[in-house]
């Protein structure tokens, strides 16, 4: 596969991240390329170009997960990444902002799409772009993830309505937030206000 990097090419990339990241999260991030693949081919989208795309997105869109806190806190300063309230409280979110700008700093992506699907794979916003939703889709549904009841109506509607898809897993996202006592994140109550109303 073609990567949308001119700093590293396919072999090297994974490389690079099968250090960089634990087995299963490795394992989570080629099941994510690859799943963001199916789903670009399935929506029409299946130029080298738009496959290199997901294909990269998928890779990298965890690339900043298995940062320690103090290396985590390191490239915050060293890049200026500006984190809200919260994900101050909630440092599990900051991978995803930390990601793209490290997509972008240290493994070369200049495409803005791939930067911005890393930057909302986890809470999701308003009005993604098709790359954003389905990094977003493709990170909660590929096969290595644990199984959960919601799946059966999500995966094989995620391959013919998209956008009803991304209201399921945001609906989803936030009755199990709700379910765990635990806050949601704005951009992902803004996504499935916008969702809801698709």
């Amino acid at each position: 596969m073609i990567v949308c990097t001119e700093k590293y090419n396919d072999d090297e990339l994974r490389a690079i991240l099968r250090k960089k990241l634990d087995p299963s999260r490795y394992e989570h991030s080629l099941g994510v390329a690859y799943t963001a693949c199916s789903l670009f081919l399935a929506h029409g989208h299946g130029s080298t170009e738009e496959l290199s795309r997901a294909y990269t997105a998928g890779l990298l869109h965890d690339c900043a997960k298995c940062l320690d806190e103090e290396k985590s806190e390191k490239y915050i300063k060293k890049y200026n990444v500006e984190l809200s309230e919260m994900e101050k409280a909630h440092p599990f979110l900051i991978h995803a902002k930390l990601g793209a700008v490290l997509a972008k700093e240290k493994y070369g992506i200049t495409d803005e799409e791939i930067i911005s699907s890393i930057r909302w794979h986890t809470t999701g916003c308003s009005d993604m772009s098709f790359t954003e939703a389905v990094i977003f889709s493709a990170d909660f549904i590929e096969p290595n993830r644990r199984q959960l009841p919601c799946y059966e109506e999500i995966r094989p509607l995620i391959y013919r309505d998209l956008d009803k898809a991304v209201y399921l897993i945001l609906k989803h996202t936030i009755e199990h937030l709700k379910s765990k006592g635990q806050p949601i994140e704005e951009h992902t109550l803004q996504a499935f206000e916008y969702y809801k109303s698709r």
